[in-house]
């Protein structure tokens, strides 16, 4: 009976959080002296002094160019997947821009880096067994009692973190989210996803893509408007 107690438990702890447990072992086995210069307590916080040609520099060089990758992985992919992983409970882009939105509005005086709620994160959240809001609830206490107990020292332990262990998780995350193309059931529309996908990787510009899928979107559904 006991045996089998622990079986279930064992069963329910998601593969990936013994995976990155197994990930910080072989980080403090690389560098074992990291553990002697282990401090602990939070980092200390500065409200950052952001001034008009800052302002100015961040909107030319990082809003203008991130803003329409974050618009498709941010908010447009984030609600399609949502849909279709948990179908019957929609997510309103509206909702989901805001949230972006004041993440970085609160981040940026704090010396916090563009944050996102990305694609990438749910599928892998997903496909790692995260099914309810629960579970980003407890990531996020995690986090924050982390960040709290070890400060900087914690990004010391995340420099040693395997890059193998970081790599497999990122694949099987990339399988479920590649997995979404299933509802792909015509070949334009395989031909417009192909197209975004090799623009983008060949010309190292998410927007590029997006312009070029949607212009050849575009001429294909004007082909048939002019077939009909």
């Amino acid at each position: 009976m006991r045996s089998k107690r622990i079986k279930k438990t064992m069963a329910n702890i998601p593969s990936a959080f013994i995976v990155f447990l197994l990930g910080v072992v072989l980080a403090f086995i690389r560098k074992p002296a990291v553990v002697k210069d282990i401090k602990f307590g939070p980092s200390s916080m500065e409200v950052v002094q952001l001034t008009s040609h800052a302002w100015k520099q961040g909107f030319i060089k990082g809003t203008i160019p991130q803003l329409p990758l974050s618009i498709l992985n941010s908010v447009i992919a984030v609600c399609k997947l949502s849909s279709d992983l948990f179908p019957g409970k929609e997510l309103s882009a509206t909702s989901v821009s805001i949230t972006v939105g004041l993440m970085n509005l609160v981040g940026c005086w704090f010396g916090a880096i563009p944050c996102c709620h990305g694609a990438g994160g749910l599928a892998g959240q997903y496909k790692f067994g995260g099914r309810s809001g629960g579970c980003v609830a407890i990531l996020g206490v995690a986090e924050l009692v982390l960040g709290l107990v070890l400060g900087t020292f914690l990004v010391r332990i995340l420099d040693w973190f395997p890059v193998g262990i970081l790599g497999v998780l990122l694949l099987f995350a990339g399988i479920e989210l590649a997995m979404t193309c299933r509802d792909t059931n015509s070949k334009g529309e395989c031909f417009v996803m192909l197209i975004c996908t090799a623009v983008s990787l060949v010309g190292s510009s998410a927007a590029l893509g997006f312009v070029c899928g949607m212009v050849v979107h575009f001429l294909l559904k004007l082909r048939l408007y002019l077939f009909k």
